[in-house]
């Protein structure tokens, strides 16, 4: 697959209409628990005796104990949350990933499983909308959609999650042979309908192309097949106790071409809360779609090599990035030299920025053309 030379843009170049003032600081001077703990001791150094006769004098050894070090080995987390996992989950932890292809017309809304998702990725498709690629690892869903067709950029999102189950409605022919190419297990509607069902109550008030939904994780972790492996971890995780960094941010608009959407920090749930078109983003219970992170990931975009009409996002590269957690904003640096390992996320000086583990919103956005505005 051919992919465009990447290179770092000037936050400006991006068309951020975005200010940050010392976004690479110190984390207010409080510094995490030590993870290590040091013994020692020591005897005394020599000793002598007089009495009233000649002087004698009683050499006595010096021991010094070499200096111990144990170290408190960190709890098991999930690989895609950084959330501590319980005894009883060390079986699920090593199923492999699910990923899953959803619709994001209008006629799409609402949406079931992405509360539930470790990760969600949101691109940029033809008709200048967007469609959502969601991770499910830690959590199950059930049901999951609506689900619809995939596109070039999945085939790299999907090449980062060690062979992951796929579920997807198809594709043109292009685009089906570029997914078989990927390091992924495919359950296509096509393959596997007996993992999909038709909301029969959908249909009565939208085209059929938004009505297909994935039964849930449960049915389609039952398919798993040799050779698929655990996901590898995606982000960085700040350690408890330690303060966030960055720059405050209660709220921030983000344009995905014609999808306008907005994000809003609630200190109450500790969760970004989205917004889309002008109004909250509610899943099938009713409950708003919220996450721990929003990470907004400058990508260059082309044409996809199977459908003109269709963009294709480069994940394969680097560029710069804004991640968004605990109420704060950060500029980042993302950088992905191969398509088998996820990118990683860094300030200028190359340090890692910590995430609040729990769930992440990645924003596949546009470089020079998505814009961020404070709101």
């Amino acid at each position: 697959m051919n992919h465009p030379r990447h290179r770092r843009r000037a936050l400006l170049g991006l068309g951020v209409a975005f200010a940050l003032v010392a976004c690479s600081g110190s984390d207010d001077g409080e510094t995490a628990p030590s993870s290590e703990i040091t013994d020692s001791s020591t005897a005394a150094s020599a000793a002598s005796s007089t009495t009233d006769g000649p002087t004698t004098t009683v050499a006595v050894t010096t021991t010094t104990e070499p200096a111990t070090t144990t170290t408190i080995p960190a709890p098991p987390t999930w690989p895609l949350t950084g959330i501590e996992r319980t005894a009883d989950q060390e079986l699920a932890a090593l199923r492999p990933a699910v990923a899953v292809k959803l619709d994001n017309h209008r006629e799409a809304r609402p949406h079931a499983g992405l509360n539930q998702a470790d990760i969600v990725f949101e691109e940029i498709v033809e008709a200048q909308i967007t469609r959502f690629f969601a991770v499910f690892h830690s959590s199950d869903a059930a049901p999951i959609g609506p689900i619809r067709s995939a596109r070039n950029t999945d085939v790299d999102l999907l090449n980062m999650l060690n062979r992951p189950l796929f579920a997807w409605s198809g594709g043109n022919r292009g685009v089906v042979e570029a997914i078989g190419t990927a390091n992924a297990e495919s359950r296509a509607h096509g393959q596997r309908a007996d993992l999909y069902y038709r909301d029969s109550d959908r249909r009565k008030r939208t085209a059929i192309e938004h009505t297909l939904f994935l039964k849930g994780t449960q049915d389609i972790w039952a398919t798993i097949a040799p050779g698929q492996g655990v996901p590898t971890p995606f982000f960085s995780y700040r350690p408890a106790g330690q303060s966030v960094v960055g720059e405050d941010m209660a709220r921030f608009d983000l344009n995905m071409r014609s999808v306008p959407i907005s994000w809003t920090w609630d200190a109450g749930s500790g969760l970004w809360l989205r917004e889309e078109y002008g109004a909250p983003h509610v899943d099938t219970g009713g409950l708003p779609i919220g996450v721990h992170n929003v990470v907004v990931q400058f990508l260059e975009y082309g044409t996809s090599t199977v459908d003109r009409r269709s963009p294709e996002g480069y994940s394969v590269g680097s560029g710069d990035a804004l991640v968004f957690t605990g109420g704060k904003v950060q500029l980042a640096h993302w950088d992905r030299p191969n398509v088998d390992v996820p990118p990683t996320f860094t300030t200028a000086d190359g340090t890692p920025v910590l995430l609040t583990p729990g769930r992440t919103w990645v924003e596949l956005a546009e470089a020079g053309v998505s814009t961020i505005t404070p709101a």
